[in-house]
């Protein structure tokens, strides 16, 4: 007999999953429905509503992909650029690098504006980028995952000003948990993922598309390269005409709805003030360990919050003690930053004072503070 599989029970403070909470645990276990059942077709149209509310936009075309945060950056990508297109990217992080990569190998001339690793870009140099380019497509990350730094997406509108723009953002650490006011910054498309801001299970993308994303969508000279991610294909699933296009992830959905009734019951200015408070209390509590955070608090987000490694100590033996002893996950720096930063996830359900000061009293007794 082949032994069970019992993983620990961990308290995910790292970039991403969050922990769940049991109301989402519990939705998972509900009875398997099959895509096409008019039941289940009747809770997508309730799902795509609280994706709406969630994102906060009237977009018709806003639905869960089938994956997990990059099949929505895919999505986005595959079907807004046509090849030799130029694309502006900002890029000031891991996230940002993938943005641009991803742009390349979907046929775009990518036009980067680059800031130092946990800088915001400067917003006078993307739009001289963007005036100086042919580029329709501008591409940003709201919630650098890689750095924990917030940038202003509420300039990004100002580009039409110089011509029509399809402005792209990746919410992928920030919605469900920091503003993204889609309508409001006049965003045509974004993507984020289940398990972070919003609490459910990895394996699902929300995205969502502008009347103008989907009138250049529909106006490309030749159709997407990919299937699977075929948002006009997809559509058809999504909406009233329901044409078959995959088998969906019907459990998945179960835990994304759960998740999302959650985040509306709260309220969407106290999830977001929630998770502002326990970010500065923990940056508060770092700051009195005589440790430094990496952003700065104006542009630091309230989802992931980098720290910086004090010289001398050992990335690899602090996380490994705090998830032996304390049974803590917190995350490593990467890329540019590895071994220069602890990345703490304070997101969904783990956004509470008590995970805060759990890991502030963690840290304080393994660095000896």
């Amino acid at each position: 007999m082949i032994k069970p599989f019992n993983p620990p029970q961990r308290i995910l403070l790292g970039p991403g999953p969050s922990n769940l909470d049991a109301r989402v645990v519990s939705a998972m276990t509900a009875p398997l429905l099959g895509h096409l059942d008019p039941v289940y077709l009747e809770f997508m149209d309730g799902l795509q509503e609280m994706l709406r509310a969630v994102f906060e936009t009237g977009n018709r075309v806003t639905f869960s992909i089938s994956g997990t945060g990059g099949a929505g950056m895919e999505t986005c990508l595959a079907n807004l650029i046509e090849d030799g297109e130029e694309v502006v990217v900002g890029v000031n992080g891991f996230f940002g690098q993938r943005l641009a990569d991803l742009a390349e190998r979907w046929g775009a001339r990518v036009v980067r504006v680059e800031a130092e690793w946990g800088r915001p870009l400067d917003m006078d140099r993307l739009r001289e980028a963007f005036r100086k380019s042919k580029a329709r497509i501008v591409a940003m990350v709201h919630a650098e995952t890689s750095t924990g730094m917030r940038q202003p997406i509420e300039q990004l509108k100002s580009l039409r000003d110089i011509r029509d723009a399809v402005i792209l953002v990746d919410t992928v650490t920030s919605l469900g948990a920091i503003p993204v006011g889609i309508d409001r910054n006049e965003i045509d498309a974004a993507y984020s993922c289940s398990q972070k801001g919003i609490g459910a299970p990895p394996g699902l993308s929300p995205v969502t598309f502008s009347e103008r994303a989907l009138e250049k969508i529909r106006s490309r000279k030749s159709p997407p390269r990919t299937w699977y991610f075929d948002v006009q294909l997809l559509d058809k699933y999504w909406s009233a005409e329901r044409v078959y296009h995959h088998t969906a992830p019907a459990i998945m959905n179960y835990a994304l709805r759960e998740a999302l009734a959650m985040i509306l019951e709260e309220g969407l200015e106290k999830r977001w003030e929630r998770h502002r408070q326990n970010s500065e209390a923990f940056a508060a509590g770092i700051e009195a360990l005589g440790l430094e955070m990496f952003v700065g608090p104006e542009h630091r987000l309230w989802t992931l919050n980098a720290v910086r490694i004090p010289p001398g100590v050992d990335d690899t033996a602090v996380r490994r003690r705090l998830l032996e002893e304390h049974n803590i996950e917190i995350g490593a720096g990467f890329g540019a930053l590895k071994g220069k930063i602890w990345r703490i996830g304070l997101m969904g359900a783990g956004s509470t004072r008590n995970n805060v000061m759990l890991l502030l009293a963690a840290l304080g007794r393994i660095l000896g503070k």
